[in-house]
């Protein structure tokens, strides 16, 4: 009977290794694959329509009214490039990513802070927020319309923010355009 228990006992640690291993590599693969994997988008920043006494070729460029540049958060959430309003004719509100890049995550989304450069997930929601939409791609120019009735004078930032943990991944403080 003994020697039945020895020989099993390396069979059951070889199975309970690769049922652990079956369970452990999605998992790692989850979490790890954002440190390399990127998802690259390049939209333009829209033009106004032409106004009808400028000719064809003119074309109305949007006015920049806040911007700020994105930052590190630690060693893993690094952000970079800048972030802007601009006004279109018409009073359309556009949050525009670009040049932009951001260390991937799962469920990565936008948002405006009343807080000039939250770090936390408490910071972020503590003065209120406004969540814009889901990121589109953690590298490249992207555009987000923002709600018509927004008042832009109470957010000072825009925020990535990883909604499935509760994690924020780079903000950039908006302050006034130049005039």
């Amino acid at each position: 009977m003994l020697r039945t228990l020895t020989l099993t006992a390396p069979r059951l640690r070889l199975r309970a290794l690769l049922l652990l291993a079956l369970v452990a590599l999605p998992i790692a693969w989850y979490l790890g694959s954002p440190l390399f994997l990127s998802q690259t988008v390049n939209e333009s920043l829209p033009a106004a329509a032409p106004a009808a006494q400028v000719s064809q070729a003119s074309v109305i460029v949007p006015a920049t009214l806040r911007s700020g540049q994105f930052g590190t958060i630690d060693a893993i959430h690094i952000g970079q490039g800048t972030a802007a309003v601009y006004r279109q004719p018409g009073a359309q509100l556009i949050l525009r990513l670009d040049p932009f890049s951001v260390t991937d995550g799962p469920d990565l989304y936008v948002y405006l802070s009343t807080e000039p450069a939250p770090t936390s997930s408490a910071q972020l929601h503590q003065g209120g927020e406004l969540e814009v939409a889901r990121l589109k791609g953690n590298v490249g120019g992207q555009n987000y319309d923002l709600p018509a009735d927004v008042d832009l004078s109470r957010f000072r930032s825009v925020v990535i923010y990883c909604k499935q943990f509760s994690v924020v991944f780079s903000a950039a403080e908006l302050s006034p355009a130049a005039s």
